[in-house]
């Protein structure tokens, strides 16, 4: 039996939220959790229902749908619903699993469920603990205009930079106004390896590892950076990979 996909509503105009829910009601593996028609409200919705998707208008008069995702613990999948295809180029930039563009027609809608119901079972696990995330758990990660959705096994180091932490992941960067130790905190620590004092390295990404001066050890990453590992942190990876 396939799982009911949860899914929640957010627009400023109630007749864009009927008619959504309308369309919805259609679909028995389909269930409207609730909607929302601001941004805090957004917000706490996400929070409170942990929708497996949300159709998220872009522009509401409280702020963009960016604005909704942009510090959430974690992130469901996203589909964006705008009037303007210019919005559209941008949630596609930004990674989205879709976008529907105003007045949303039933066939659009059912192939953008239909993807979103496909991505959340193929990125389903055993539930992490509070505020911890998995290895397929999605963030949303901002600077500036720049918009990403990025799975957390995409993450290939993180570096201090000043009092704010860089991001590495694909073939992009971006710098989150977070400590090291807070982002640590959240990242499943099977997966992370504290490879000095500034720098956080993914131990799938590693492709290559040679002694250093100093009884370190250098890393070679699959996108070619290396990472340095103190001498402090040495014994810990040789016990974590098995060297």
């Amino acid at each position: 039996m396939t799982a009911v996909l949860r899914v929640l509503i957010v627009d400023d105009a109630r007749l864009a939220r009927q008619e959504l829910r309308t369309l919805l009601s259609s679909l028995p593996w389909v269930q409207c959790v609730g909607e929302a028609d601001d941004v805090p409200a957004a917000r706490e919705a996400i929070a409170t229902l942990a929708p497996d998707l949300v159709l998220l208008d872009v522009q509401m008069p409280s702020g963009s749908g960016f604005d909704v995702l942009d510090g959430l613990e974690r992130v469901p999948a996203v589909v964006f619903v705008t009037a303007y295809d210019t919005y559209a180029v941008r949630a596609f930039q930004a990674n989205a699993l879709d976008y529907l563009v105003k007045p949303v027609e039933a066939p659009r809608l059912l192939e953008a469920l239909e993807r979103a119901r496909q991505h959340v079972q193929l990125n389903t696990e055993a539930p992490s603990g509070h505020g911890a995330l998995g290895a397929h758990d999605q963030v949303f990660v901002r600077e500036g205009e720049r918009c990403w959705f990025v799975a957390v096994a995409e993450i290939r180091r993180l570096v201090v930079d000043g009092n704010y932490t860089r991001l590495w992941f694909r073939d992009q960067n971006a710098l989150l106004a977070r400590s090291l130790s807070a982002l640590e905190a959240r990242l499943p620590p099977d997966l992370f390896f504290r490879a000095n004092r500034n720098t956080l390295v993914n131990l799938r990404r590693i492709r290559a590892v040679t002694p250093s001066i100093g009884d370190g050890y250098d890393l070679a990453l699959d996108d070619g950076s290396e990472v340095e590992v103190s001498r402090r942190q040495a014994r810990e990876l040789r016990e974590r990979m098995a060297l």
